[in-house]
């Protein structure tokens, strides 16, 4: 990024930055004691009881590299109020605890702003336009720092996921400058913070594979097998190892590894969430119960959860694998990353609705590049983004949800339409009426079936409304990707040899 951008990108930093401040008294859930508790067993006990410790029922389930995170905050949460560090002080929620609490995320969040900031510089600058607000990196800029989604999701809702974007993003763009071993270290160190990366793996790991261990190709775009670098493996092998030793290791010397990859991967949990996410699962479920209520089908849930927890790996790999015989460049990588997380995200176990900024996030990178990725991600965006709002249930942060989507919609649709211009309509008339359907949906949702005599006695419609449809788009969304991704021809380009 040139010198002179600089000062409107630290307007938008800021501006956001400002805005998270102000969401601090707004509403949290249940996330916000899980990260109390947190702080509180890695601060009073001593490593051995970190994945054993059971008070609350919100016991340490991420990796050991989070738990460390949590660790160093809790040694200045003591500062704001110590007994928010106390284990059995469950559901404490001192204004100190809040307040820290809020910061926290609002201050690792300067890691996400950063990533932000390298990836607007891998933008092609083929786009350049005169004035600012139609840059290419603006706009991107602007959909990243302003993400609905993350501001909903971290600064009301709850959760740390700015600076673990944060480390995917600077992962992403580090490989797009081709620093391989930087992007492989990050990605590595990720995975062991928060291990849902993993299904984004078989991307990076074919990239990697194809763009750094091989070091050359053929005439024709093809791999040139002798190319192989086997100082290359090893120095990758190397770095997974080192990360996952220091991550692991202590708890291999405890004899404790179980105890953690039990907490990690608890499959007793089911398959499907609290609140289904919109994928497969949810209109699997909606047509099962359907047809149930019927008197035409017999349930046979109990035998589907046994074969359902593969297709998310088994259908991303074979989305990389698409492009192992020609030459890949960094566009190719982000199409086969953002695959890998929407396909995981449409058939993975216990998929929580969140988990749909996985696959948003990077595909905002795609959407300011061409014309047909832009009219994808305002699809995946805007049903994605309208799906997180059940976890804003209560009345205050009603208006807020909506100002705030209504906003960054806007802007979406508004400036990569302006972008693109002078290519055909981002959106075909079918698309554009779907997405306008999410305006008397949510009007039934919020205003009218509260009114009605069935909130009783079906308090769950609002959410099975909401899923179900958001589920259909998301769906086309993918579907559309990958048919995209399919039929797209990729230019022969020769490697340096």
């Amino acid at each position: 990024m040139a010198a002179g951008g600089r000062g409107w990108f630290r307007a938008l930093a800021l501006g956001v930055s400002f805005l998270k401040c102000l969401l601090i008294p707004a509403y949290y859930s249940t996330d916000f004691e899980v990260h109390r508790n947190w702080l509180a067993i890695t601060h009073s006990l001593p490593l051995s009881q970190w994945y054993y410790e059971a008070t609350s029922e919100w016991t340490l389930d991420y990796p050991p590299f989070f738990a460390w995170f949590e660790y160093v905050l809790s040694h200045i949460a003591k500062y704001f109020d110590p007994q928010m560090l106390v284990v059995e002080n469950l559901n404490y929620t001192s204004r100190a605890t809040i307040f820290f609490q809020r910061l926290s995320v609002i201050f690792t969040d300067t890691l996400f702003i950063y990533a932000v900031h390298e990836c607007c510089r891998c933008i092609n600058g083929k786009r350049a336009a005169k004035d600012i607000l139609e840059k290419p990196t603006f706009i991107l800029a602007v959909l990243l720092l302003w993400n609905f989604g993350l501001l909903i999701v971290d600064h009301i809702h709850f959760q740390y996921n700015g600076f673990l974007f944060g480390l995917m993003l600077l992962s992403v763009a580090r490989l797009c400058q081709k620093r391989y071993l930087e992007g492989a270290l990050l990605f590595s160190v990720l995975l062991h913070f928060k291990h849902i990366y993993v299904y984004v793996a078989p991307a990076y790991g074919i990239y990697l594979l194809r763009s750094y261990c091989f070091t050359a190709n053929n005439a024709d775009g093809s791999l040139k097998w002798r190319s192989f670098s086997f100082l290359h493996v090893t120095l990758l092998g190397l770095i997974v190892c080192l990360v996952s030793a220091l991550s692991l290791g202590p708890f291999l010397v405890l004899g404790q590894l179980p105890q953690v990859i039990s907490r990690l991967f608890p499959f007793k949990r089911g398959l499907c969430h609290a609140y289904w996410a919109p994928n497969f699962w949810a209109l699997y479920n909606a047509m099962d119960k359907a047809l149930t209520i019927l008197g035409h089908f017999h349930d046979r849930r109990a035998g589907s959860r046994v074969s359902t927890h593969c297709p998310p790996f088994s259908d991303s790999t074979g989305n990389t694998n698409l492009y192992f015989h020609s030459y890949i460049g960094p566009r190719g990588f982000l199409q086969c990353l953002v695959l890998c997380a929407l396909s995981s995200f449409m058939f993975g176990w216990h998929v929580h609705e969140k988990a749909i900024l996985l696959a948003i996030l990077p595909l905002s990178l795609l959407s300011v590049q061409r014309a047909k990725d832009a009219g994808i991600y305002l699809i995946l965006a805007t049903t994605g983004h309208f799906s997180l709002f059940p976890l804003l249930f209560t009345t205050p942060e009603l208006p807020i949800k909506i100002l705030l989507m209504l906003l960054f919609t806007v802007y979406s649709f508004s400036s990569l339409k302006s972008l693109f211009r002078r290519e055909k309509p981002l959106l075909n008339w079918l698309e554009t009426i779907y997405l306008i359907q999410l305006v008397p949906l949510e009007i039934f949702c919020e205003i009218i079936f509260p009114l009605t005599p069935w909130k009783q006695h079906f308090p769950f419609v609002p959410l099975l409304l909401t899923s179900v449809y958001c589920a259909l788009g998301i769906t086309y969304a993918w579907l559309k990707l990958y048919i995209s991704v399919l039929t797209e021809r990729t230019p022969v380009r020769q490697k340096a040899e």
